[in-house]
């Protein structure tokens, strides 16, 4: 028993390079990874559990790679074990970008892409051997994307962007009524465009515009269109 608590403990807390040391990081980083991302994907984000744990176990092979080139090439000078896992960071951006979601009016996706930051670098924490301090990250993770999240939720602190669109029977010459209503009712009106149709006598407004998650869209929209007559009126994500 106390050979094979010897032997663990040999495995886990060894510097050294070998294919149980490995197994070992590798499903940890996996099982962390994982967790960060089963929180995205719950969130119904594209990045999930099966994404965030082969960053994680990407990361943590680049660093049992970077650990073992000292190992294999001990006669070479040059050789620096932090060269491949340094270009983890930069290369992570890439799968980061792919994450992010950009619309005309809104960005999505930043979160899991910071997500997917971080989730390599408990990879490399992993591979290192640094075990205690990937525990830690992702437990502050994982409070930070809940905790937060469920704050931010409680009292309303989030904007979210969209776009009202309006038709109205005439040819409208003048949007300050609008502007004021939008100022009155906390609501942030950032570009408004406008499209006239002489021919039918009609005009369609496209309001951008930043509202909380606790708006009234009804009560919004009912007093919109007592200001001037409207035809139609619309809430979309996205001007198309």
């Amino acid at each position: 028993m106390d050979a094979l608590y010897s032997y663990y403990t040999q495995v886990l807390c060894s510097n050294e390079v070998t294919t149980a040391s490995a197994l070992f990081k590798l499903l940890l980083s996996a099982l962390l990874g994982g967790a960060i991302g089963f929180e995205r994907k719950r969130k119904g984000q594209i990045a999930g559990s099966r994404t965030f744990a082969l960053i994680a176990m990407g990361a943590t092979l680049a660093m049992l790679v970077s650990a073992a080139i000292p190992q294999l090439y001990a006669t070479d000078t040059n050789t620096d074990p932090a060269r491949v896992a340094a270009q983890v960071i930069s290369g992570i951006g890439f799968l980061g970008a792919g994450a992010i979601i950009k619309t005309k009016s809104s960005v999505r996706g930043v979160t899991t892409a910071a997500g997917i930051w971080v989730a390599a670098g408990i990879g490399l924490a992993v591979g290192i051997g640094l075990y205690a301090i990937a525990f830690i990250a992702m437990i502050l993770i994982l409070l930070t994307l809940i905790i937060l999240d469920y704050y931010e939720h409680r009292f309303k602190f989030e904007w979210e962007s969209n776009v009202i669109r309006m038709r109205l029977p005439i040819i409208l010459d003048s949007i300050d009524e609008y502007r004021t209503f939008f100022k009155k009712n906390g609501i942030r009106l950032h570009e408004w465009y406008l499209n006239y149709n002489y021919t039918e006598t009609t005009t369609t407004i496209d309001f951008v515009v930043q509202m909380r998650g606790n708006s009234d869209i009804a009560r919004i929209f009912a007093l919109l269109s007592t200001i001037r007559p409207t035809t139609n009126i619309s809430l979309q994500n996205e001007m198309s």
